[in-house]
């Protein structure tokens, strides 16, 4: 057994990796997908980051911070660059990355326009597969802008196969493969399938660059070097310098051309001024496409090569290129059998059939077949979906020209101190090619199923001196580091330590203490800075729920109002929790940490005093008429309206639940007398923790916002299916408002809030997401997380009617597992091979090329579960692999028995 609690090849390879420093992850799929059009491109003077860099400009543009490709390696601080291009023979330009439509261009907002899927991976990136579908017919960039733009919010997008270019299966399947022979030893294979009725041509031009370091100065300037390696009997050689990364040897099977050029600016054809070298970054672009031979190196050397392998396929037919990068030299004229089709094959098996045996150990035994092919897909997009993220913003504003200590007004002007040269989990490598910070909470919590050490650095990285700024605040994302994101890094931390707890039999106290310090800073800074007058009542703006309040609530409201949030508030409520159960387990070695306890578990009394008080009908957050929490506009004048909009925001009380088992007591005593001395000090307090808030069933002590009546209150409305159960989940706002919107009129303005199944139908946040009806996972998860707690506090005696006025009665961990079963059902295809994901595309039910193939979207809509949003947002939607394994075997008897984490380790004990 190894410390991830797993025996088997990755297995050992992630324990060789955290103690003994072998390189398994140095090398990994951490391209991004789209560097054009980042804020960390961006040097204009307004900040249009989509105007200043574009994709046309991309194949000729040398970037600043980061590399982009299709199914792209490299090495961890992405020097050395690894990745697939082709052309049809049609299209205008070289396909070297993923094409979409900007943010101004989509009717929802930015959106890739391609077909790829991630299929397979392990966590030290030992073996990678992915598929791209590209199309014969030449790629229809002009029309699909110009159809997007021409598209209204109430309309559908504007997707590939809506083109036609798909028609008569005229496409190729180009499936690429990783696998690691060592550390240092990477396979790359290309197979290409012509799924077409005719015979196609492809050029597939497997491409090695360096990440250009030397043209912005603060260095020596010092170029790495490719260059040919002749003579060598039956393959393509190009040898690799770098000073850092030392020497490299790209392998190709065959005699192939090999095209070299330098990875800098054209700015001849961007800015209309000579180019110090003929030979720059869209030099292969212009050969290959062009046929411009005198725009590549006749010299064979350069800091970017292209190998072209021309394929004739037949239809039906296949093909494949072997490709090998090592740092085992390679001499002139020397044989060299590396990419021989048998020994190369048979190591790609071998690392595939490891993956095989990792997830078998990872993955439930229980798990049916399809719920284990979709479990494996989101967790490969996890894995496909990390990132190097470079970004030095004191540099940055010094090459906009500013004084990075007096930057204010600038975005990030702020956050000078923040310097980023890492591999972090993206919530999508194209549409969010930059971390979120509450996305990465949940993204670790997912990760922590096959990588725990990643998953804890993940963790780690946010809360570290180069990003969380020195007044406590947490990064939010690269568009405006000062925004607020929830607060979920105390949740996500103690998970992960319980996790790793469960599987190894011992928790990471030196790494929970060292996070439960910083995170102590964080607490505090929203305490400063987001209880604006102290009443124990948060604000925090959008707080990444982006259009779903009636305002915009990152900006001014109306009236000078001033905005006290039900989902703020209850985000701090489960915050205090979380730090108590993490003050609690450290105090097992440390009592001094019971204070802390003390402190935290006070900090959340006085929360749950502010959501419930009454001190008139229209200050209370609980509207009982209703039944729900609600969102307060307080005004200057003292009133405060309610905004009576059911959603997400009103269920997030239901959220900030937390039990403590009865060990409390018999290890702590004198933590539960401080506590109860406390209550009964403040009448207050008292009149808000003895409804049946404080102590639950089995000698089980329970923090929560509500009491059992109103619990039973908050239940009926989002069991109901006419308003929070969708048949896929959770809706985030109610389906009430289909037919009743909320409205509201202040200062001469009409705001209103309708049910929006599918997407947004306002700018509001960009207009790239919608809050206002579809399903979200990770608001899904700490529900169903709700549920489980409320379960074990009050057991099988507490039932209710699931769904709303059905007649049928569930126990709260039976209601937990039949919201996970309606999330997994969005992926699963019914009797009609149909996925509901996928909407009315019915080529992924009726094609045998398509119907394997899932996808992660960021949300899905709210009555039909057909997916929305980024299209490859395995990031969050990757906890569709967690639900399904938290509930494989588990019963109701075990969660009482054992609680939820010891019931995970008896499960593993008995596998």
């Amino acid at each position: 057994m190894t410390t991830a609690g797993y025996s088997g090849h990755e297995q050992r390879r992630l324990h060789e990796a955290g103690t003994t420093g072998a390189g398994w992850r140095r090398w990994g799929p951490y391209l991004s997908e789209r560097q054009w059009g980042t804020v960390r491109e961006d040097y204009s003077a307004g900040g249009d980051a989509w105007g200043y860099l574009t994709h046309d400009q991309a194949r000729s543009r040398a970037y600043r911070w980061g590399e982009d490709g299709i199914a792209g390696f490299s090495d961890d601080e992405q020097r050395l660059c690894l990745s697939v291009a082709m052309w049809n023979g049609r299209d205008p330009i070289l396909k070297e990355r993923f094409f979409g439509v900007t943010n101004a261009e989509g009717n929802h907002g930015e959106d890739v326009k391609e077909y790829y899927f991630y299929l397979d991976a392990t966590p030290t990136h030992s073996y990678q597969r992915m598929l791209y579908k590209y199309p014969q017919r030449e790629y229809p960039y002009g029309d699909l802008v110009a159809t997007s733009r021409s598209r209204g919010r109430a309309e559908f997008e504007y997707e590939l196969l809506d083109t036609g270019v798909f028609a008569d299966s005229r496409y190729f399947d180009v499936v690429v493969e990783y696998a690691k022979a060592a550390p240092e030893d990477v396979l790359l294979r290309v197979t290409v399938h012509n799924r077409g009725p005719e015979p196609a041509e492809l050029r597939v031009l497997p491409t090695l660059w360096f990440r250009n370091t030397w043209s912005w100065g603060g260095s020596d300037g010092t170029r790495p070097t490719l260059r040919e390696v002749p003579g060598v009997p039956e393959a393509s050689v190009v040898a690799a310098r770098h000073a850092e990364l030392g020497d490299r040897w790209l392998i190709c099977q065959g005699p192939h051309r090999l095209l070299f050029t330098n990875n800098d600016t054209n700015t001849e054809r961007l800015f209309g001024t000579p180019n110090p070298s003929p030979y720059v970054k869209d030099g292969i672009d212009r050969c290959v496409v062009g046929g411009d031979t005198t725009a590549v190196n006749p010299t064979a050397t350069g800091t970017k090569v292209a190998v072209d392998v021309p394929l004739t396929l037949a239809p039906g037919g296949s093909a494949t290129i072997r490709l090998r990068l090592t740092d085992e030299a390679v001499h002139p004229g020397a044989e060299d059998s590396r990419t021989a089709a048998l020994s190369f094959d048979e190591i790609v098996r071998r690392r595939r059939a490891e993956a095989d045996d990792f997830y078998a150990e990872v993955l439930a035994p229980r798990l049916g077949d399809a719920e284990r092919q979709v479990a494996r897909q989101a967790l490969a997009g996890m894995l496909w979906s990390k990132q190097y993220f470079g970004y030095d913003v004191e540099q940055w504003l010094s090459e906009h020209g500013l004084d990075p200590l007096d930057a204010r007004g600038t975005r990030n002007g702020d956050w000078f101190h923040l310097l980023a040269h890492d591999i972090i989990s993206m919530p999508d490598k194209w549409e969010y090619p930059w971390f979120a910070a509450w996305d990465l909470a949940f993204q670790a919590v997912t990760l922590g199923l096959v990588d725990v050490a990643f998953a804890k650095g993940q963790l780690d990285l946010l809360l570290s001196r180069r990003y969380l700024h020195p007044n406590g605040q947490v990064p939010a994302y690269e568009w405006n580091f000062g925004d607020v994101n929830p607060p979920v890094q105390a949740w996500a931390t103690y998970l992960l330590y319980e996790l790793e707890k469960s599987r190894t039999g011992h928790g990471d106290r030196a790494w929970l203490e060292n996070a439960f310090h910083k995170l102590a800073k964080n607490f505090t800074w929203w305490l400063n800075r987001k209880d604006v007058d102290g009443r124990n009542v948060f604000q925090g703006g959008f707080l990444g729920l982006d259009n779903i309040g009636v305002f915009d609530r990152s900006a001014p409201l109306p009236a000078d109002g001033r905005l006290d949030q039900a989902d703020g508030t209850a985000w701090m409520a489960l915050y205090c929790q979380n730090m108590l159960q993490i003050a609690v387990e450290l105090a097992e070695e440390d009592p001094v940490y019971l204070e802390q306890a003390q402190t935290f578990f006070e900090h959340f009394a006085w929360i749950a005093v502010a959501v419930n008080r009454t001190a008139g009908k229209a200050e209370a957050m609980w509207d009982e008429e209703d039944g729900f929490f609600y969102d307060l506009l307080r005004l200057p004048d003292g009133s405060a309206t309610r905004l009576r909009v059911r959603s997400m925001v009103g269920l997030l009380p239901l959220a900030a639940v937390t039990v403590l088992g009865p060990e409390l007591a018999e290890k702590y005593p004198e933590l539960l007398d401080d506590a109860r001395d406390f209550v009964d000090r403040h009448p207050s307090v008292t009149s808000v923790l003895s409804q049946g808030r404080l102590r639950g069933e089995r000698g089980n002590h329970v923090l929560a916002l509500f009491d059992e009546s109103r619990l039973r209150r908050i239940l009926e409305r989002l069991l109901a299916e006419d308003e929070f159960l969708s048949p896929y989940g959770i809706r985030s706002l109610s389906r009430h408002h289909a037919e009743q919107p909320y409205q509201l009129e202040m200062d001469g303005l009409r705001f209103e809030v309708a049910y929006l199944p599918a997407e947004s139908d306002s700018g509001m946040f960009g207009g790239n997401s919608n809050w206002r009806g579809p399903v979200w996972f990770p608001m899904n998860a700490l529900i169903v997380r709700a549920l489980l707690n409320l379960y074990v506090a009050y057991g099988d005696e507490f039932t209710v009617e699931c769904p709303t006025g059905s007649g049928e009665r569930m126990t709260l961990f039976e209601v937990a597992r039949e919201i996970s079963d309606r999330l997994m059902r969005i992926f699963l295809p019914d009797a009609d091979g149909r996925r509901p994901c996928y909407g009315g595309q019915t080529i992924f039910a009726e094609d045998e090329h398509w119907r394997e193939l899932v996808t992660f979207s960021e949300y899905f809509h709210g009555d039909n579960g057909a997916g929305l949003g980024a299209t490859h947002q395995t990031g969050w939607t990757g906890l569709v692999a967690v639900l399904p394994q938290l509930f494989a075997g588990l019963t109701g008897e075990d969660l009482l028995a054992r609680g939820l984490i010891g019931a995970r380790r008896e499960r593993r004990d008995t596998r």
